[in-house]
């Protein structure tokens, strides 16, 4: 069975495309890219007509979510999380280790990538652990990991813990091709901060963290890749003087690379007052920062110091989250609001076009962990989302595929979002609002 799409824009910046073409799938893989393709021989193609409105792009992928399986199934599964990868067009992510047993050994990741096979969604390429147990005292067997499937490694969910240990983890990643990805903060300056140190902090009674918890991090790791040449990647950057200091390195040519989530280039500290004082929603690690940080955010969106679009969703049983603000587990989920979330405030303010914002969720993410995807080449696979970049969107958390509801979002509305997901020439999710037709199935 062939399938082709036809009469839709589409916008791959790798392979320098945007603009109306045919794209014709065929053994899961794309078998042409063309102004206008003819359906061959008819009862073997199954032809949908997309029309101007909608926008094809390579697969997007999301270098950074937590599935929480093994060891923590009722926040999240492999095959619950791969679902709301694929509702919210995301054909690919990447998960973080910080699962029980945490992700340090071959078998783990072998689990994981059997699960993810079980699934038959959105492709699961696992992130090990830097450290045995992300403990940070000795490195984990990264070379096995390596071996057995793993893109990365972190320890997110806590720091690299020493200088030593990160100079050590960038030397052995290097020399797998890999990045080390670290959740970058100063636990002595983090103390028991729940929020973003400063006035709305003060005005709630609660602990602050400061920005330059962050940023004394991501300066070591900026020394140490400069050090050893290896690729540091810097997880859910939040704070401008990170950014600032990761903008400088580039340009001396230092391999270090950076990530931003919907929610810091969208929200700031002040909405912890309002509408609803203390919700719990909004607690995460990195903090929500204030206006000046999320602006310039935007402004690295904008100019290519940020490589990345990222999640870090964090899915958390109702329980972790129903509790006073101190006690509330950090985090929320993300998969399914990112691209209403990007489209709205990225691409519909003018900031970016859609060829930058395919950059940050796809072809920039997909290079990052050389990973197949992020162009629709002859002969890629056939991992493709289909956006309507003016469809009318509101949030419903109870409609996620998503075990968990965590998420700012709910009942927000926003202009955007996903028409269909297919992978491996597969439609997994379509909206039928949108796309009526036969050779798409319905989500």
């Amino acid at each position: 069975m062939r399938l082709l799409l036809r009469g839709a824009r589409v916008v791959d910046p790798a392979s320098g495309v945007d603009g109306a073409r045919d794209i014709l799938v065929e053994g899961g893989r794309i078998a042409d890219v063309g102004v206008s393709i003819a359906p061959g021989e008819a009862a073997a193609t199954a032809v949908v007509e997309l029309g101007p409105s909608l926008v094809v792009c390579p697969g997007l992928v999301d270098m950074h979510v937590h599935l929480r399986e093994p060891g923590h199934e009722h926040k999240e599964t492999v095959i619950t999380g791969a679902a709301a990868a694929v509702a919210g067009g995301f054909t690919a992510v990447a998960c973080m280790p910080n699962t029980s047993p945490v992700n340090d050994s071959a078998s783990v990741t072998r689990f994981i990538l059997k699960q993810a096979a079980e699934a038959n969604l959105a492709r699961v390429y696992p992130i090990g652990a830097v450290s045995k147990g992300s403990e940070g005292k000795e490195l984990a067997e990264m070379a096995d990991m390596r071996l057995a499937g793993c893109v990365a490694f972190s320890d997110d969910g806590r720091p690299v813990a020493t200088a030593l240990l990160m100079r050590r983890a960038l030397e052995y990643a290097g020399m797998l091709g890999v990045p080390v990805i670290d959740h970058c903060e100063d636990r002595t300056l983090v103390g028991e901060g729940v929020m973003h140190e400063g006035l709305h902090a003060s005005q709630l009674g609660l602990r602050g963290i400061p920005s330059a918890a962050e940023e004394v991090a991501v300066h070591r790791d900026i020394v140490l890749a400069g050090l050893t040449g290896g690729h540091a990647h810097i997880a859910h950057l939040s704070a401008a003087g990170s950014l600032g200091a990761v903008r400088a390195a580039k340009a001396r040519g230092i391999r270090v690379t950076c990530e931003v989530t919907p929610h810091h280039f969208t929200l700031t500290d002040e909405r912890l007052l309002a509408p609803l004082m203390y919700d719990t929603n909004l607690k995460m690690n990195p903090p929500l920062r204030e206006a000046s940080d999320r602006d310039a955010l935007l402004e690295g969106i904008r100019d290519g110091t940020v490589d990345a679009i990222v999640t870090d969703h964090a899915p958390h049983h109702a329980d972790d989250k129903s509790v006073e603000f101190d006690r509330a587990a950090f985090g929320i989920v993300g998969l399914e609001t990112a691209v209403s979330l990007g489209l709205d405030r990225l691409v519909h303010s003018g900031l970016i076009g859609l060829g930058r914002f395919v950059e940050l969720y796809s072809a920039g993410p997909a290079r990052l962990l050389g990973v197949a995807g992020g162009r629709l080449g002859v002969g890629d696979p056939a991992d493709i989302t289909i956006l309507a970049p003016d469809l009318p969107v509101t949030v419903s958390a109870a409609a996620f595929r998503s075990k968990s509801r965590n998420t700012p979002f709910d009942a927000w509305t926003l202009r955007g979002g996903v028409a269909a997901t297919i992978v491996g020439g597969k439609p997994l999710y379509v909206n039928p609002d949108v796309v009526q037709v036969g050779g798409l199935g319905r989500a």
